[in-house]
């Protein structure tokens, strides 16, 4: 089975270029031309790896990198023609796995991104935890805890809980989360929402009447942040 590559590249010969050569070795590559797209694209499909330009019209790579690797630990390479190794050093802090300067040959890109994808198959199923500060998400044990303390949650309010963290960073319409968590029993009422997500904050926020963690964006829904004591 192909290996599916999101290439995020604003630049449509090089990405052209990138996408031919890797198809010809087996690959299957989608091509964003910016951020926006690109973190839609990823939180719509599961990609083997991401090659991420640092510079992009609408999006910094480093916020990209930031955001993804927030809800994800799906294997990232920065491509940057800048010279200044702090870029290098604050990506890879950012949870970056691999940089690469431009130019580049192609071939080195193909070794690296096998390189890459080889380290993430090895990773064990510990690596989905979702870590935000003082809160971690296990969605395998279906477990959240607050300074290594278990949180009450029913098994809906895990999973809506779940959905947020995700996508952390990005604000989710009351529409959208329905739709994410069909047959999870959710009322068809959007107040249904809010419900769930009062509980939720009875149970992670340090103080409910004044969440931090999950924000209410009138008028549009609700944000898990990304930035976390």
């Amino acid at each position: 089975m192909s290996q599916s590559i999101l290439l995020i590249e604003d630049d449509n010969r090089l990405a052209d270029m990138v996408s031919d050569y890797l198809q010809s070795n087996s690959f299957d590559v989608k091509i964003a031309p910016n951020g926006a797209t690109g973190i839609a694209l990823e939180d719509d499909e599961n990609f083997d790896a991401i090659i991420l330009d640092l510079m992009l019209p609408d999006m910094d790579g480093l916020d990209i990198c930031r955001v993804i690797k927030a809800r994800s630990d799906v294997p990232i390479i920065m491509l940057t023609a800048k010279g200044d190794p702090m870029d290098r050093v604050v990506g890879l802090e950012l949870g970056a796995d691999d940089y690469m300067g431009k130019p580049f040959e192609p071939r080195e890109l193909l070794a690296r991104i096998k390189a890459v994808t080889r380290r993430g198959q090895t990773k064990t199923a510990a690596s989905k935890t979702l870590q935000f500060g003082r809160l971690e998400i296990d969605p395998d044990a279906m477990i959240c805890s607050l300074d290594q303390k278990p949180c009450e949650l029913t098994s809906h309010q895990f999973t809506l809980l779940h959905t947020l963290a995700e996508s952390a960073g990005r604000v989710l319409s009351r529409d959208t989360l329905i739709d994410r968590l069909k047959g999870q029993e959710f009322d068809a009422f959007d107040r249904s929402i809010d419900v769930h997500i009062s509980r939720i904050r009875n149970q992670i926020e340090d103080d409910p009447k004044h969440p931090k963690r999950i924000l209410t964006i009138r008028g549009a829904g609700y944000v898990f942040a990304l930035k976390q004591d």
